[in-house]
């Protein structure tokens, strides 16, 4: 790690990672309209006419900046990070290119959860979360010795598809990566986590804070596969890097809570297809934000509705980490009881509006 690196230097790492994003993705863009890299509307595209993708690279490069100019590639866990992440990068970019059948994708997200694997990056011991049925004097960890390593392809993959799909609106999943990176940044400090994951999450937040001006409703780019897999992989590393240097099991309940939404999309989605006899991987246009849009909310207001729910969680996370469960569980549960009472609410007004337009 660079020796001027001081610990409050993740503003400058924020700040390095925001402007090389926001100055790189006009760049991005114009390149990939000029060699006809674009998203051409699908009969369940929410966009009408053609739009620039492959706008993770943009974020890459300022997650890439920020992250040399403060932590180096000496540390041998940002290495591992960086290793993995340029393979799901990969992956996404072949994606975005080529449409990889689903099993190919698959195949490579794996891969690239086993580069990270390979360098350590794994979850090795939690945090016994029922310690008060350990016997006295024993020890509140749980070892998982080489369950660990099926355990942590397992939820990187997971949270690189969490972040892939809730990518169907304009800004969506940047800003929701955004939250969730300054969420887990937070906590890092909260937490005593060493400054590799402070700059690392600094880094990632401020690439996809970067990129959102161009993302937003009307969006003049897209961060396609190549830019949500990589926001997926690397809060999912990322945590694991900080459950390594912690064993609290926050570390990794952090992005559980401020990720629910997505998560509970990504959960919903897999049963109504297996329901309905479909691939798994297969798309559709039943997802939350779909659903919101279908409720009667503009493109721009169904997103801030999910930035504001995700917010809310995040308040819950911090409550978490900061050792009182019981508020962060009560302010969860609060939320997702007021969101159920709007959601019927909004069913119930949209299923009357026919009504009393005809009269």
């Amino acid at each position: 790690m660079p020796t001027w690196v001081h610990p409050q230097s993740y503003w400058f790492v924020l700040a390095v990672a925001t402007l090389v994003a926001l100055a790189g993705t006009p760049v991005v863009r114009a390149v990939a309209a000029r060699l006809g890299l674009v998203a051409r509307p699908t009969a369940r595209s929410m966009h009408r006419v053609p739009v620039p993708h492959l706008g993770g690279l943009a974020i890459f490069a300022g997650f890439v900046t920020a992250v040399g100019v403060s932590l180096g590639w000496g540390d041998r866990d940002v290495l591992a990070v960086l290793l993995g992440g340029v393979v799901m990068l990969a992956v996404g970019l072949a994606d975005d290119l080529w449409d990889l059948p689903p099993l190919a994708k698959l195949a490579g997200q794996v891969a690239a959860a086993l580069v990270a694997v390979g360098g350590g990056i794994r979850i090795q011991v939690l945090t016994n979360p029922l310690g008060w049925l350990t016997p006295a004097g024993g020890d509140d960890l749980l070892v998982l010795g080489a369950w660990g390593i099926p355990l942590t392809v397992l939820w990187i993959v997971a949270v690189s598809n969490v972040i892939n799909l809730i990518d169907g609106l304009d800004g969506l999943a940047a800003g929701i990566a955004s939250i969730a990176a300054l969420t887990v940044l937070v906590v890092a400090m909260q937490t005593g986590q060493p400054l590799e994951v402070v700059l690392l999450m600094a880094a990632l937040a401020g690439s996809t804070m970067g990129f959102l001006p161009y993302n937003f409703n009307p969006a003049k780019i897209f961060m396609g596969d190549t830019g949500a897999l990589f926001i997926g992989y690397t809060l999912a590393a990322v945590s694991v890097v900080g459950l390594l240097k912690t064993a609290a099991v926050v570390a990794l309940a952090v992005p559980i809570i401020v990720l629910a939404l997505p998560i509970a999309d990504t959960a919903l989605a897999i049963l109504r297809r297996l329901q309905a006899g479909r691939p798994v991987m297969a798309a559709d246009r039943d997802h939350l934000h779909h659903r919101l849009i279908r409720l009667g909310f503009s493109h721009r207001d169904a997103v801030l509705v999910m930035y504001l729910i995700t917010t809310w969680l995040a308040l819950g996370a911090l409550a978490v980490a900061e050792g009182n469960l019981l508020q962060g569980l009560l302010i969860v549960v609060t939320l997702g009881a007021s969101v159920h009472f709007v959601a019927r609410k909004l069913v119930e007004w949209n299923r009357q509006r026919p009504r009393r337009l005809g009269h």
